[in-house]
């Protein structure tokens, strides 16, 4: 009768965790949601999300997300889905794994940087005619 519903990612969609500057965090976060760290993270951080490393936050550890705005401090690995956007005011120290990537000027960008090919774009051509070629 009161049995509490798990829920579903697309219920979190449009809700921000935050954690304030001030807040130092030593451990690892996991969230379903979007987040924006105006603290310190010591650990690693994963999202199905944003993250927002706001001007005073920063982060040693590893972070893997959809999206990522990174206006503080990043020492880690970083690998993003989809768009990473580095304002101009950050500090990237480390690897960065994206799917594409905004770099600000004035920003320190002191990292190696891989960008991921768009898989949903590619055809494997396995021998069989499609339909433009079966014309």
């Amino acid at each position: 009768m009161f049995e509490k519903k798990t829920k579903s990612y697309t219920e979190f969609l449009g809700k921000t965790n935050r954690i304030v500057e001030g807040t130092i965090i030593k451990g690892d976060i996991i969230s379903q949601a979007d987040f924006r760290l105006d603290g310190e993270l010591t650990g690693n951080f994963q999202t199905k999300g944003k993250i927002v490393i706001g001007p005073a936050g920063s982060v040693s550890g590893d972070i893997i997300c959809k999206n990522a705005d990174i206006e503080g401090k990043f020492n880690g690995k970083i690998e993003v889905a989809e768009i990473l956007n580095v304002k101009n005011k950050a500090s990237i120290h480390g690897e960065v794994i994206c799917g594409k990537l905004s770099v600000e000027p004035g920003a320190d960008f002191s990292a190696s940087c891989r960008m991921k090919t768009n898989t949903k774009n590619h055809i494997v051509n396995d021998g069989q005619q499609g339909p433009e070629e079966a014309k």
